[in-house]
C-alpha cells in the first residue's frame, strides 16, 4: 500500500507529464499551421515548402493581369525572379498593376494557386517582408 506522500508524487509526475503532453501538442498544431512568407527568388531557390500553403510576396509586374470572369491571371516579381498567379475570387479594390501584394496559396506545376490576395493599404505602405525581399533581390 502506498503512503500518502507517495500518492502526491505520483499525482505530481501524472500531472507534469500532462502538461508536458498537452504543451507539446499544441507547439507540434501551431507549427504546423504556420504560413511563412517567401519572395519569388526564394521559391525559385527551392526554400519554400513543397505541397504546403505559404504567402509569397512582391510586386504585380506591370501588363501581366488577365481577367476571365471571376478567375484572374497575374505575375509577381521580386525583380529578380517572377511567378504567374491563378486566383479565382475578388481581388482587394487596392488591387493594381505595379503595388505590392503578398498572396497565400502553393505551387502547382510551377503556377502558383492563390487563395487569398492581400493589397497594400495606401499609397505609402508596403507589407515589410515585401520590402525586404524586393530590397535583397534588387542587391544580387
Amino acid at each position: 500500500m502506498m503512503t500518502k506522500r507517495q500518492n502526491r508524487m505520483t499525482l505530481v509526475a501524472l500531472l507534469v507529464i500532462g502538461v508536458s503532453l498537452a504543451g507539446y501538442l499544441g507547439l507540434k498544431a501551431f507549427n504546423e499551421n504556420l504560413l511563412y512568407f517567401f519572395s519569388p527568388t526564394d521559391v525559385t531557390e527551392g526554400k519554400a515548402p513543397k505541397g504546403k500553403s505559404f504567402r509569397l510576396g512582391g510586386m504585380v509586374t506591370k501588363g501581366s493581369v488577365k481577367r476571365d470572369g471571376i478567375k484572374v491571371m497575374f505575375d509577381v516579381t521580386d525583380y529578380a525572379n517572377t511567378f504567374r498567379i491563378s486566383y479565382s475570387g475578388i481581388l482587394p479594390d487596392l488591387f493594381k498593376e505595379g503595388q505590392g501584394i503578398i498572396i497565400t496559396g502553393s505551387l502547382v506545376n510551377g503556377i502558383f494557386m492563390a487563395t487569398e490576395v492581400l493589397a497594400k493599404h495606401d499609397e505609402n505602405y508596403m507589407p515589410p517582408e515585401v520590402a525586404d525581399a524586393l530590397e535583397k533581390a534588387k542587391n544580387k
